[in-house]
């Protein structure tokens, strides 16, 4: 005997839209870990910045016995001058805009307070500036904190 029905192949509508949300959810998956990913490792950039940095200016406190002041930190010849080896990008953050350290913590940016021994600024005269904080606020929980936080060895 001969079927007179045409037998039809392909998928159904339900099938279609079984493998659309799968493939959905895999990609919401892929999406999230790559972000966490980029995140740590811009969290790693800054805790390199801020590692570098202190070597650094510890290196210079071993030189000239005292530490540099925040607007000799932010003046592109002392740096070169006085701290040779530091890349410029050290002053950058990852997501920042700009080259130079601020005297508070916040997003983006790098911070460097330096004062003297009675605890105050050392602006006026830097020979003072016997401590310092250099800190980097991370974006996500690298080390447990929110910060990333290097103080002077002179503390």
């Amino acid at each position: 005997m001969i079927s007179l029905k045409n037998k039809q192949s392909g998928f159904t509508i339900v099938e279609l839209l079984i493998v659309i949300v799968v493939i959905g959810i895999l990609a919401g998956l892929v999406i999230t870990t790559f972000s966490g990913i980029q995140q740590k490792a811009r969290d790693t950039e800054r805790e390199t910045d801020i590692k570098a940095l202190h070597g650094q200016i510890e290196a210079f406190w071993a030189q000239k016995g005292y530490y540099p002041s925040l607007t000799d930190m932010n003046t592109a010849s002392f740096v070169s001058t006085n701290l040779k080896g530091l890349d410029a990008g050290a002053f950058k953050d990852p997501k920042g805009s700009v080259s130079t350290l601020a005297t508070t913590a916040a997003a983006s940016v790098y911070s460097y307070a330096v004062t003297n021994t009675a605890g105050t600024t050392c602006e006026a005269d830097d020979t003072t500036c016997s401590k310092y904080v250099l800190t980097a606020t991370l974006e996500g929980t690298l080390n447990g904190s929110g910060t990333f936080v290097k103080n002077s060895l002179n503390s």
